[in-house]
C-alpha cells in the first residue's frame, strides 16, 4: 500500500472497514456528521474483506471496529488550557513494578544505547544496537496483550518508477525459509492477526504485525522477518513482473498490454483528480530532495523499472544496518531479541547503509511562489469547474518539541474543524465547493500545510489564493479569541491522553510515532513525550495569548516564499488521450522487436500464468508456521450490559456497560427513534445530523458550538443509523424478510466523568435547538457533499458497486444506498437545487422531521441512553444522568411506538413500491474518468426463513483469501479482489478494486462455484487448508476492541435481540466447519437466485466489455 499526502485525512485508507465509525458488520450502517475528524488506516491489499472501505457483513456474532484517535505520528502531541477537565485520564492500570524489569534487558548480541520511560502512555523503552549488523531495536514495554512488531527501512527513490513501492509488495511473496508464494496470504487465511500490513512512505517503508496470540504474534515475526531481510523477489523475475510491471502477450496479432498489480493500483490513483492534486502538490515544493519524485510510481514511469533495479534497490536499502525494529506489548524481552537475533546474525556490519539512504533537506528556495497549471481528468457532464490548492513547505531545518506542538494546535485552530477560522472563510466564500488540502502533513523530515477549494469557477481561480492570503494575514494582525485556544488544545489533548486507537494496535500507533524522529536518526522516545513541551506551551500562551500561534503564523506561511500554487482544470479528453498514448507507446514498443522477442513475450506469458495458477507444492505449505484448532477460544467474549426500563420515571431505557477500567471517561450514545419520518425525507436525514453540528444552535452559532464542544468534551457526533434486527417468534440465525428494523437518530459523545453534565447538555441543545434556517450553510454542507460523493464514486467504485447491487434484494440495502450510496449523489444534487430555488420547502421538510422526532406523545418510548465507563465513571456521573433524563423532551408517560421486533417497519410499504420502480434486478454500469474498473456482481445466497449456518464465514472468508486473492489480483493484476455474504439477508457479493479487467473478472466469478467444489473435495483429504480457513474466519471476529467498542458491540447485540446462545452457536459451527459446507456453499453459489451486477468503469471499458458479450444498461456519473 503506498501512503501519499492524502493519508492525512485517511491515514493508514483506502479501505479499512475496521476504520468506519460502524455498530455492526452485520446488521448496522452509521452515517452522519462529526465534530472532530479521526485517522484511518490502508490495508496492503483489498483482498480481505475486512479491509474493505464498506461494512464487513460475513461476521453475525462480532462487532465491527470503530475509529480511535489521531495517531502520534498525525500530531507529536497538543493540550488544553482547561487541565481539570482531563486530569482523569492520567489514571493508569499499568503493573509499573513489572513493566520495569523490562528495562535494560541484556542479550549478548546486543548493545544497550539507553533505556527510557514514556510516562505518557506507560512505555518502558530500551534501544538496542546488534553488535553484527547495526540494526537498531526498540523494545517498548507495555500491559498490552495486542502485541505490535515493524520493521522499517529507510527507502529514498530517485525517480518515479515506484521500486521502494513494488519492493513492499514483492518481498512478501516468499522467501528462504517460507517457500510458498505468497506467505502473506497464508497468513492473512490463517493466523489470528489483529494488523498484518505493508506501507510505502516517500522516504521509508514499513512492514508491521500484530496478535494477541503469543505463538501467533511469533510466527507473523519470522515470516517477516525472513522475508525482508532474505526474499525470493530478488532473485525471481516473476515476482517483479507480477508485482510490478510486465509485457504481456498471448497471441502474436495482438496487442501488447501492461500488467502488474502496483501498475494497476496506481493507474487507479492517477485516475483521481484529488491524488492528483495531492501529488503535484508535493512534487512542486521539493524540486530538490526525494519527496520531488513518487515512491509508489507514475503509471508512465513504472516500466521502465529493470528488475537488475528492482533487486539492487532491496540490496542496497534492506540491510539490517539500515532498519528500525520495533516490539511493543506485554511479550518477553528476552524471546524479542533472541528470535530477532536469528535473522540479524546472517549479516555483518554495513556502514554505507545509513548514509546512503540520508534523506537531504529541502532548502526553502523559491526567490517568490511558484503557480502550476495542470489538467484533470473529467466526464462529459461535469461542469467546467478547477482545483485550487496553496502549498507551503514549513521548515528546512528540525522543530524543537515545542514548535511541533505549536505547529499542531496551529493547524487545528486554521483547518481542523469546520468552524476553524481558514476552513470556515473559505467553506463561507461561495468559491468553490469543497475543501482541498489537509493542513499540516507533519510524518516526512519536512512538514507542508496545504489549503485550498474543490469546484472552484475559473474567474475565481485567483480569488482563492487572496482569500487565504488575507485570512492569514488576519490571523497575524488579530490572533485567536481565548475560546478558541481553549478548544483546539482539550481536543487533541483529549485524543493524546485517552490515547484510543480503537481496532488499531497501540503498539503501531507508538510505531509510527516514534518513527517521526527515529527514522530520521534522532531519538524514537522523545517522539513520543508531549508533557514537558506542552507545558512550556501553555506558558507561553498565558504570558502572551496567542501571540505564539500569530509569529507562527508569520514565519512559516505569510513570510515565506517557497510555496506553490497549483491549479487543475478540467480535461474532457486526458483520460482518452492517457489511453491513447499507452496504445501507441506499446505499438511503437512491438513495431521494434523480432517475431523471436515477441514469442519469448509469449512464452514468459503463459509461464507467468502457469505459475500464478499453480497450486503451492505441500512441502511448501508445511513451511508456514501455523496455529491449531485448540489454540482457539471456543467461546464467544461477551461485554457487561444492564439494562433499566424506565429509568427514574423517565420513560427512557438506559443501558450501561461497566468494564474494569475507562480511564475516568464516559461514553455515550443516545438514540431518538426517527421511524415517524416520511419515506420521502429520509434521505435528508445526513444533512439533518450534520446540521445538528454544523449550523448552531440555540444561542451558540456554529463557531461557538464547536468551541463548546471542543473545550469540554472528547468529541460528539451525529448520525442516522438502521439496524436489522432478529424477529420474534422467528428462527434466530434465519435470514430475515428485510422487513424488521429500528431506525434511530444516534447522537454519540465522550467526556470526562467530571463534564458529563456539558456533554449531556450539548445533546439535549442539538436535539432541540439546531439551527435549520440556516440557508448558505445548508447550500455549503450539500455543494461539499456533491464533491465528496463524486471523488468516492471515482476513487472507491467497488464500494459503490456493492451497495449498488445490495440495494435491489432488501429494504434495508435500498435505503442505505439512497442516504450514502449512488442514488445520494441524484438526492444531493435535488436537495441542492431546492436550497438555492425553493429553500422555505426544504426549511419545512427539516423542520418537520425534527418535530417528528420530538412527537412529545411518544418520543421518550423511542430513545434509549447509551452509557459505557468503569463503576467510578458510572457513581460520578449517575447525577448527571437523572438530570439529563429528566429533562429531555417528551413525555414521562409515552404512548408506545409500535414493536419493531415483530411488526414490520412502516418505512416497508411505500420503500417496497419505491424498489419496484427505481431497483430492479439489472446489470448496471456507471460511467466515470477512470483507467480502471470496479466490478461487482451479487445475488441471494439464502432465502428468507433459511436457516445461514457460522460456515458460511469460513467459506466466504476461505473465497476471499483464495481463489478471488488467485484470480482477480495474482493473474488478473487488479489491486483487490474479494466478496462480502451477509447472513441477515442472504445475499453475496463478489467485488473488484482497481481491477484493468471488466469482462474477464465476471467470468472469474462465474467460475468461483465450480472452483469451490473442486476446493471442498481437496479438503476430504487436507486437513490443515481447513484448519487454516477456519483460523482466518475466528481471527475476523476475534479483533481487539478499545473500552468504547466494547460497550458498543454489547450494544449492538441487544439492541438487534441477537442472544448469546445464537452468538455461541454460529461460533460453534464456524470452528466445527467441515469440507460438506463448503460443497453446501458451492451448489448455492452455483445456483445464486436473481443475479445482477454493477459496475464503475469507463466508457471505453464497457465498449470492450459490450464486444465480449457483457452488455450493462449505463449512466453517466461525471
Amino acid at each position: 500500500m503506498h501512503f501519499h499526502r492524502l493519508a492525512k485525512m485517511a491515514f493508514l485508507a483506502l479501505t479499512a472497514t475496521r476504520v468506519a465509525t460502524a455498530f455492526s458488520a452485520a446488521t448496522l450502517r452509521s452515517v452522519g456528521a462529526s465534530s472532530s475528524s479521526a485517522a484511518s488506516s490502508s490495508r496492503r491489499s483489498l483482498t480481505n474483506a475486512a479491509a474493505v472501505a464498506f461494512l464487513d457483513n460475513r461476521n453475525r456474532g462480532a462487532s465491527a471496529s470503530t475509529t480511535a484517535g489521531r495517531f502520534l505520528s498525525q500530531s507529536a502531541a497538543a493540550a488544553s488550557t482547561c487541565t481539570s477537565s482531563i486530569t482523569a485520564l492520567r489514571q493508569s492500570t499499568v503493573v509499573e513494578s513489572e513493566l520495569e524489569k523490562n528495562l535494560g534487558v541484556s542479550h549478548p548480541a546486543f548493545d544497550i544505547i539507553s533505556t527510557d520511560i514514556v510516562t505518557e502512555f506507560g512505555a518502558y523503552c530500551t534501544l538496542y544496537r546488534h553488535k553484527q549488523s547495526g540494526a537498531e531495536l526498540l523494545s517498548v514495554s507495555t500491559d498490552d496483550d495486542n502485541k505490535c512488531f515493524g520493521i522499517t527501512f529507510r527507502t529514498p527513490p530517485t525517480d518515479s518508477t515506484g521500486v521502494p513501492h513494488i519492493l513492499e509488495h514483492s518481498v512478501l511473496c516468499g522467501s528462504r525459509k517460507y517457500k510458498t508464494k505468497d506467505p502473506f496470504v497464508q497468513l492473512l487465511q490463517g493466523s489470528l492477526q489483529t494488523f498484518l500490513n505493508a506501507f510505502t512512505y516517500p522516504d521509508r517503508t514499513c512492514y508491521v504485525v500484530a496478535s494477541q496470540n503469543t505463538k501467533d504474534f511469533y510466527n507473523l515475526i519470522n515470516v517477516y522477518a525472513d522475508a525482508v531481510y532474505h526474499p525470493r523477489a530478488t532473485s525471481d523475475p516473476m515476482v517483479h513482473a507480477q508485482e510490478g510491471w510486465h509485457l504481456e502477450l498471448e497471441k502474436i496479432e495482438e496487442p501488447l498490454t501492461y500488467k502488474g498489480v502496483v501498475y494497476n493500483e496506481m493507474k487507479g490513483v492517477y485516475s483521481s483528480p484529488d491524488s492528483l492534486l495531492q501529488r503535484d502538490a508535493q512534487q512542486s515544493i521539493f524540486p530538490d530532495n526525494t519527496y520531488g519524485v513518487d515512491s509508489g510510481g507514475s503509471p508512465v514511469e513504472i516500466p521502465n523499472l529493470s528488475f537488475e533495479q528492482f533487486a539492487e534497490f532491496h540490496q542496497k536499502f534492506y540491510h539490517p544496518g539500515n532498519s528500525r525494529i520495533f516490539f511493543a506489548g506485554d511479550d518477553d524481552v528476552a524471546n524479542r531479541l533472541e528470535i530477532m537475533d536469528e535473522y540479524l546474525k546472517d549479516f555483518g556490519p554495513s556502514p554505507e547503509s545509513k548514509p546512503a539512504s540520508t534523506i537531504q533537506w529541502q532548502k526553502k528556495t523559491f526567490d517568490a511562489p511558484k503557480k502550476i497549471r495542470n489538467p484533470y481528468p473529467a466526464g462529459n457532464d461535469q461542469p467546467e469547474t478547477h482545483m485550487i490548492m496553496m502549498n507551503w513547505l514549513v521548515n528546512d531545518r528540525p522543530l524543537t518539541p515545542v514548535e511541533e506542538i505549536t505547529v499542531t494546535i496551529l493547524d487545528h485552530l486554521l483547518m481542523g474543524t469546520s468552524s476553524s477560522i481558514l476552513y470556515k472563510t473559505l467553506m463561507e466564500s461561495g468559491l468553490g465547493e469543497s475543501i482541498t488540502g489537509g493542513g499540516l502533513m507533519s510524518e516526512l523530515m519536512q512538514g507542508t500545510f496545504s489549503a485550498g477549494l474543490k469546484g472552484v469557477k475559473p474567474e475565481d481561480a485567483d480569488k482563492v489564493e487572496e482569500l487565504i492570503i488575507s485570512t492569514l494575514q488576519k490571523v497575524v494582525e488579530e490572533g485567536f479569541t481565548e475560546d478558541a485556544i481553549a478548544a483546539s488544545m482539550n481536543t487533541i489533548e483529549f485524543d493524546m491522553r485517552e490515547f484510543n486507537t480503537g481496532s488499531f494496535p497501540k503498539g503501531l500507533s507508538l510505531m509510527l510515532g516514534s518513527m517521526r524522529e527515529w527514522i530520521y536518526d534522532r531519538s524514537p522516545t522523545d517522539a513520543l513525550r508531549f508533557e514537558e513541551p506542552l507545558a512550556e506551551l501553555k506558558k507561553s500562551i498565558s504570558e502572551s495569548g496567542s501571540k505564539v500561534f500569530q509569529d507562527m503564523v508569520k514565519e512559516f506561511l505569510l513570510e515565506n516564499t517557497h510555496r506553490a500554487t497549483l491549479e487543475m482544470f478540467p480535461s474532457k479528453t486526458l483520460e482518452e488521450e492517457q489511453l491513447q498514448e499507452e496504445k501507441d507507446r506499446l505499438a511503437k514498443i512491438k513495431e521494434t522487436m523480432s517475431e523471436e522477442e515477441l514469442q519469448k513475450i509469449i512464452d514468459t506469458t503463459t509461464e507467468l500464468k502457469k505459475l500464478q495458477a499453480a497450486e503451492d507444492a505441500p512441502e511448501a505449505r508445511a513451511t508456514i508456521p501455523s496455529l491449531e484448532l485448540s489454540d482457539l477460544k471456543r467461546e464467544v467474549t461477551e461485554y457487561p450490559i444492564a439494562v433499566s426500563e424506565n429509568e427514574a420515571d423517565s420513560g427512557v431505557t438506559v443501558v450501561r456497560h461497566e468494564l474494569g477500567s475507562t480511564s475516568g471517561i464516559a461514553y455515550a450514545n443516545l438514540a431518538v427513534d426517527v421511524s415517524g419520518v416520511a419515506t420521502e425525507d429520509i434521505p435528508l436525514l445526513p444533512l439533518f445530523t450534520r446540521m445538528m453540528l454544523e449550523t448552531g444552535a440555540g444561542e451558540y452559532d456554529s463557531v461557538a458550538l464547536s468551541r463548546r464542544i471542543g473545550t469540554h468534551t472528547g468529541g460528539v457526533s451525529a448520525s442516522a443509523l438502521i439496524a436489522g434486527v432478529e424477529v420474534e417468534g422467528g428462527t434466530e440465525g434465519a435470514v430475515t424478510s428485510g422487513e424488521h428494523f429500528v431506525t434511530k437518530l444516534l447522537i454519540t459523545g465522550k467526556a470526562t466523568s467530571d463534564k458529563t453534565d456539558e456533554l449531556f447538555s450539548i445533546f439535549d441543545l442539538i436535539l432541540r435547538d439546531a439551527n435549520l434556517d440556516a440557508k448558505s450553510k445548508i447550500i455549503e454542507i450539500l455543494k461539499q457533499a456533491k464533491s465528496q460523493k463524486e471523488s468516492t464514486v471515482q476513487g472507491s467504485g467497488h464500494a459503490t458497486s456493492n451497495a449498488r447491487i445490495r440495494s435491489r434484494y432488501n429494504v434495508v440495502g435500498y435505503i442505505n444506498e439512497k442516504m450514502t450510496g449512488l442514488s445520494s449523489l441524484d438526492v444531493v444534487k435535488d436537495l441542492l437545487e431546492q436550497a438555492e430555488n425553493d429553500f422555505p420547502a426544504l426549511l419545512a421538510r427539516l423542520e418537520n422531521i425534527r418535530n417528528t422526532i420530538l412527537e412529545k406523545s411518544t418520543c421518550r418510548d423511542g430513545m434509549i441512553l447509551d452509557l459505557t465507563g468503569d463503576a467510578a465513571v458510572f457513581e460520578k456521573i449517575q447525577p448527571s444522568v437523572e438530570n439529563f433524563l429528566s429533562k429531555l423532551p417528551g413525555d414521562t408517560n409515552a404512548d408506545k411506538l409500535q414493536d419493531f421486533y415483530s411488526e414490520p417497519h412502516p418505512w416497508v410499504k411505500e420503500i417496497k413500491e419505491e424498489m419496484a420502480a427505481n431497483a430492479p434486478i439489472a446489470d448496471e454500469g456507471f460511467i466515470v474518468p477512470t483507467q480502471v474498473s470496479y466490478v461487482g456482481k451479487g445475488g441471494r445466497l439464502y432465502d428468507i426463513d433459511e436457516s445461514v449456518s457460522g460456515s458460511t464465514a469460513v467459506v466466504s472468508r476461505f473465497l476471499g483469501t483464495g481463489y478471488m486473492w488467485d484470480n482477480i489480483r495474482v493473474i488478473g493484476g487488479a489491486y483487490g479482489g474479494f466478496c462480502q455474504f451477509n447472513p441477515r439477508d442472504g445475499v453475496f457479493s463478489f467485488l473488484s478494486y482497481r481491477d484493468p479487467n471488466l469482462a474477464g473478472s465476471i467470468d472469474v466469478y462465474d467460475g468461483a462455484a465450480d472452483a469451490l467444489l473442486a476446493s471442498a473435495a481437496d479438503m476430504e483429504n487436507d486437513p490443515d487448508a481447513l484448519t487454516t480457513a477456519i483460523i482466518g474466519a475466528i481471527a475476523d471476529m476475534d479483533g481487539a476492541l478499545s473500552p468504547d467498542q466494547k460497550g458498543t458491540a454489547q450494544f449492538k447485540r441487544w439492541l438487534t435481540r441477537e442472544s448469546p446462545e445464537q452468538r455461541q452457536k454460529y461460533r460453534d459451527e464456524v470452528l466445527n466447519t467441515t469440507p460438506a459446507d463448503f460443497k453446501a456453499f458451492a451448489e448455492r453459489l452455483k445456483a445464486l437466485k436473481d443475479p445482477s451486477s454493477a459496475v464503475v468503469s469507463s466508457k471505453a471499458a464497457f465498449e470492450d466489455a459490450a464486444k465480449a458479450g457483457k452488455e450493462f444498461t449505463l449512466k453517466n456519473v461525471m
